[in-house]
């Protein structure tokens, strides 16, 4: 089974490069972020043509993501983290596909910082870890897929002294994504390549011609699916292509 994830920074605008990602990747299951529309906007007769069954959980402009599956209907579980009935931005969705609980996250980026923004990146960041706790303990495999804006380690960024002020780098930010792992979850590109200088993120098209990109996309494994890994990867090229995302989408192959 192939699992994926890509922030698509807008699902319209990049509705192209994604058929094209989908066609020559198929992944069994997709989880999307920044889709960034809502409602009879979101492209759905294109992706189910392709041969997806999909979930979305969207808003005019801002964030949504979205759960497509290759060969299974996702049975949805959850849209929203608990912990805040008041947060109405539309950064999480939870299903069931596959015989897996998959989950596509879109962290608050938290910038600037300090602010409130940054402030409600940590708030979500604890509901966030309140609840995948709660995943674990059902024993069900599961993936936490998406963009957690979060630069674990100075190796997963190009150089991080331009940057060291960035919600990304913080070390609250840091401290948050290493509680976040410590409660079991298996970060999978990671786990399989622990010193390869791997990005997923590049701010421009001449950062990505230089190759000074952050590692920000992640496919976080629960215990009782970790075992199970084959490989991952990252299809950069699809970064190098007309009109882009600034990510690249990563996956990972199970058994």
């Amino acid at each position: 089974m192939k699992i994926a994830t890509f922030n698509v920074n807008g699902i319209n605008g990049r509705l192209p490069r994604l058929l094209e990602w989908l066609e020559e990747s198929r992944p069994d299951v997709a989880c999307l972020q920044e889709i960034k529309t809502s409602g009879s906007r979101f492209p759905i007769a294109a992706l189910e043509a392709a041969g997806y069954h999909v979930l979305w959980h969207g808003q005019p402009s801002h964030h949504g993501v979205a759960i497509l599956a290759r060969g299974d209907i996702p049975r949805e579980r959850r849209r929203q983290l608990p912990g805040d009935d008041l947060d109405l931005q539309a950064r999480y969705l939870e299903a069931d596909v596959h015989g897996i609980t998959v989950a596509s996250v879109y962290l608050p980026n938290g910038n600037p910082q300090p602010g409130p923004k940054f402030d409600y990146k940590l708030a979500w960041f604890e509901r966030l870890i309140a609840h995948a706790a709660q995943l674990l303990e059902t024993g069900m495999p599961a993936v936490l897929a998406g963009d957690f804006n979060v630069v674990p380690t100075n190796a997963d960024i190009y150089n991080w002294w331009p940057w060291q002020f960035d919600a990304v780098l913080q070390p609250e930010t840091r401290a948050a994504y290493a509680r976040l792992l410590a409660q079991g979850w298996v970060d999978a590109t990671r786990h399989l390549h622990p010193d390869d200088r791997i990005y997923t993120f590049w701010v421009n098209e001449q950062a990505f011609l230089r190759d000074k990109g952050f590692r920000m996309d992640f496919l976080l494994l629960s215990a009782s699916l970790a075992p199970r890994l084959m490989a991952t990867g990252v299809d950069r090229e699809h970064r190098g292509r007309d009109k882009p995302s600034d990510h690249a989408p990563v996956w990972i192959e199970c058994a």
